[in-house]
């Protein structure tokens, strides 16, 4: 599992990546949301991982 929180607001960013952040579920900077890890959720991850924090969960 991937604890994810936003950090940036995606305001000022392109409308791909307004849409990326929307998708991962965020609505407020500072929200933290528990992600399973797999690719899709890697690949989402990554094309806004200026905007976010990512940890590695084992539960």
């Amino acid at each position: 599992m991937l604890k994810v929180t936003l950090i940036k607001s995606p305001i000022a960013s392109l409308p791909k990546h307004k849409a990326t952040v929307a998708a991962l579920g965020f609505r407020k900077v500072g929200q933290t949301l528990i992600k399973p890890d797999n690719a899709a959720i890697r690949g989402q991850i990554f094309a806004v991982k200026h905007m976010l924090k990512v940890e590695e969960v084992n539960e």
